[in-house]
Order: C-alpha cells, then sequence, then structure tokens
C-alpha cells in the first residue's frame, strides 16, 4: 500500500496567522478541490458557524460535509473532535451525536477525557477513527484503551517546537506502538515549521503524512506557503513517487 497524504485544510489557525485560511463552506470546498488537484488522498477540516466560530453543532457541519462531498467526490472526508472546539466532554458528545450527516472519518485525540465514550459511538454509526497521539501518554493510553482493532488508522502527532525534539517524539510514539503490536497503518505530521521534519521521518519509515495550513504555514525553507494546494504539492514531491 502506498503511504496516504492528507491535508488538513484549517484547523483553529486564525486569519492572522494566514490570510487564505478556509472557514465557509465555499472556501473550504475551494481549497479541498485544489489541494486534491494537487495530490491530497483525505479531506480534514474544522467546520465554522456564520459568525466565523468553531464549532461542532450540526448545521455547520452538515453544510461543510456537503460543499466539500460535491466538489470532492469520493475523497475521505475528516471531521475534528477535538476538544480545543468543546471543552466540556458530555457537550461535546451530545454535540457530535446530534450529527445529521456524517463524514468518513474524524480525528480523535486519545488524550482528550471522554474520547473512548465518543468513539464508541461514532464507531457505531459507521464513522471511521483516526486516532490523534499528540504525546507520549496519548499512545499509552491508546494501547491501554484496546481500542486500535476498530480504528482505521493512527496520526502520530508531535506538536514539539524544535525539529530535532519533534522526530525524537515522533519515533517514541511509534516504538510504543510496535511493542504494543499495533500495526494500524499510521500517518504523520507537526506543527509549524519541524512538521517538515517529522514528515520527512515518517516517509523514511514508509508511512504517510499530512499537511495542510492547519500544520504549517510555511515551507520547508521557511518561505510563507500560499495556500493548501501548494503545501500539498510540496508533500507529494517527498513521498515515494509509483
Amino acid at each position: 500500500m502506498s503511504p496516504l497524504l492528507e491535508v488538513a485544510l484549517n484547523g483553529s489557525r486564525s486569519r492572522a496567522e494566514h490570510p487564505k485560511i478556509p472557514r465557509s463552506p465555499k472556501e473550504l470546498a475551494k481549497e479541498a478541490r485544489a489541494s486534491v488537484d494537487a495530490g491530497a488522498q483525505i479531506v480534514h477540516l474544522h467546520p465554522y458557524d456564520p459568525s466565523g466560530i468553531e464549532t461542532l453543532s450540526a448545521e455547520p457541519c452538515v453544510a461543510a460535509i456537503r460543499a466539500v462531498r460535491a466538489a470532492c467526490p469520493g475523497i475521505p472526508i475528516s471531521l475534528t473532535t477535538s476538544a480545543t472546539v468543546e471543552p466540556d466532554p458530555h457537550r461535546r458528545l451530545m454535540l457530535i451525536a446530534g450529527w445529521t450527516e456524517l463524514p468518513d472519518l474524524v480525528t480523535a485525540n486519545q488524550g482528550e477525557e471522554g474520547i473512548l465514550e465518543l468513539c464508541e459511538m461514532l464507531i457505531e454509526r459507521g464513522v471511521g477513527i483516526e486516532a490523534g497521539l499528540l504525546s507520549l501518554e496519548d499512545a499509552r493510553a491508546f494501547v491501554r484503551s484496546g481500542l486500535a482493532d476498530r480504528c482505521v488508522r493512527v496520526l502520530v502527532e508531535p506538536l514539539d517546537n524544535h525539529p530535532e525534539t519533534a522526530i525524537a517524539h515522533a519515533a517514541a510514539m511509534e516504538d510504543v506502538l510496535s511493542t504494543a503490536g499495533i500495526v494500524l497503518e499510521q500517518i504523520h505530521h507537526g506543527d509549524g515549521m519541524p512538521s517538515w521534519a517529522v514528515s520527512a521521518r515518517a516517509v523514511s519509515r514508509g508511512h504517510g503524512i499530512r499537511t495542510g495550513l492547519e500544520d504549517t504555514t510555511v515551507l520547508p525553507d521557511g518561505r510563507p506557503a500560499a495556500d493548501n494546494a501548494v503545501l500539498v504539492r510540496v508533500a507529494l514531491a517527498m513521498l515515494p513517487q509509483k
């Protein structure tokens, strides 16, 4: 199986950080289509309400999913379930249980309160789980959870602000998974400039990678990236060519 390339279109970044962060369904659809044309195989996004607030409420989530599906038919769509959007685990579960149109996948950060109950509910509804590991403790918690055999893949996501530290952190999380005998497909990324170093290591290990304006607004040489599609094209060039 060839390593996957996922694009994370927006996340929680402000437009002060990058003027082309997409938020509306129309903007998300445009950036998703350009990213898929550039080589992305999975689209990850964070929905926003009409006032520009990040949300897990059903109506904005449906609007985002429908717009991106129309623009990118057949491309798996992954939505966030992050506690940064809704910190209260009970309200988060209630909001996501109210989704009336489901994404293909969600990212589920394994260190968050209430994440196992949330994953169980979504698995029962047929939604794939990308298990997010942001730390070594997240990796250990994921092993203890027994959830691995029902997940689609693991996202190894060290958020350290120094490339060497981020690489070492990714390696340590991967080692926890390997020691536990978890052989799920992996996609790796970091945050900011270290994301490129994390991706390079992942490619050398045969793993998939993720990029996009959620993960970094700069190119490997430090220049600002024009948009998501530019980041995807650079990441695609890192992967083995068929």
